[in-house]
């Protein structure tokens, strides 16, 4: 069936070149890529397919559709495409989905605990209801919806097999994925300071307006608080002008990060005019890459000082019916189990804004 949960054959491993993407990839080097870039791309939720090995601990009602807006499955294939136009641009891939553990999110460092403590705030908020997972949400028993994801274990040997099965597969792609993003940022930082540019890393993610109803459309509308801009939400850790709040460090530079919304404005003005559709930190911060690589860029500050360049972070959340666009956002507000199908033309559209907004940004 179509709506049923989409699998990823058992002991499927993946690369680092697997998950690494670049202009004319055919005939350059990822040598050569880096040489030219100063920009990595990264997508921590765009993997869907389920490892097989997982099956067994998936609850019974989680379907195709379900497991895709549990995902950022519209990310991938727009800086793929976005990567193939861009040279100066390097992107690395998520082949995971979040499900198996988050790497947006700071990683436990006792899984199965973490668990136990998840599927008890669960248990207790009741079946369905919102319930806040906050400092244990790295492995989710439950969609952002509230669905069941994760069928909770019913003795110490469950709970051992599902952490145990868990850390095992995460290792043949998210953890690829994770070493491959920091090996890649740390080389690239390195490039700079050798050639006296400036370097960023992009968190590249999307979030629906919406949230799921039981018949699986998504169409109940998300508290005002929680809604995402129209385009994009762009984060650095500060406010609503990407200014520090208090004595919490930015991860990219208030300027800089002024200057980079103007530009996705242009970028993405054949989408829309409207300014608002930009916004900085709001209704997000920036999550764990970017906490991550804020970090490991200020213990680099005196030799980026030194070289006369910055390293910046940032984060950019997508609203996800702009990237699907209106005929597939219209397919998912009705019910169903299974997922609209990509627009190849939209994906380039939207792939070519991406380059032109950061194209603006470098010429600022």
């Amino acid at each position: 069936m179509t709506g049923d949960p989409l699998f990823l054959a058992a002991g499927t491993e993946f690369t680092a070149d697997d998950l690494t993407f670049f202009a004319d990839r055919g005939n350059r080097t990822l040598h050569q890529a880096l040489a030219d870039a100063d920009l990595l791309v990264s997508c921590p939720h765009s993997g869907f397919a389920i490892p097989e090995e997982l099956a067994p601990f998936l609850a019974a009602e989680f379907t195709r559709r379900l497991q895709f807006d549990f995902s950022d499955m519209s990310t991938g294939p727009i800086v793929r495409r976005w990567a193939e136009i861009d040279p100066r641009i390097v992107y690395v891939e998520n082949p995971h989905p979040r499900m198996i553990r988050d790497p947006n999110r700071a990683r436990p460092d006792d899984l199965e605990a973490t668990l136990r403590e998840a599927f008890a705030r669960v248990r207790k908020a009741g079946r369905g209801n919102k319930t806040d997972l906050t400092g244990v949400d790295a492995v989710r028993p439950v969609t952002f919806s509230f669905y069941p994801l994760l069928i909770e274990p019913t003795d110490d040997a469950g709970w051992k097999r599902l952490s145990d099965t868990f850390t095992e597969v995460a290792e043949r792609g998210l953890g690829v994925y994770e070493r491959t993003r920091d090996g890649l940022i740390g080389r690239m930082a390195e490039l700079a300071l050798q050639r006296g540019t400036d370097f960023t890393t992009l968190s590249f993610h999307d979030t629906m307006n919406h949230t799921t109803r039981r018949d699986g459309a998504v169409n109940v509308p998300r508290p005002a608080a929680d809604l995402l801009p129209d385009v994009v939400a762009l984060s650095n850790r500060g406010d609503h002008h990407g200014d520090p709040r208090g004595d919490n460090p930015v991860t990219m530079d208030s300027g800089r990060i002024r200057a980079l919304a103007d530009a996705h404005r242009k970028g993405f003005a054949d989408f829309t005019a409207d300014p608002d559709a930009v916004l900085l930190n709001q209704p997000y911060l920036g999550s764990q890459e970017i906490i991550s690589a804020g970090t490991r860029f200020a213990e680099m500050r005196s030799r980026a000082e030194v070289a006369e360049i910055v390293l910046s972070a940032v984060q950019a959340e997508f609203r996800r019916e702009f990237l699907l666009g209106e005929t597939a956002t219209a397919e998912l507000m009705e019910p169903g189990v299974d997922w609209p199908a990509a627009d190849p033309e939209r994906i380039d559209r939207l792939a070519h804004a991406c380059k032109a907004a950061w194209d603006a940004y470098r010429d600022r």
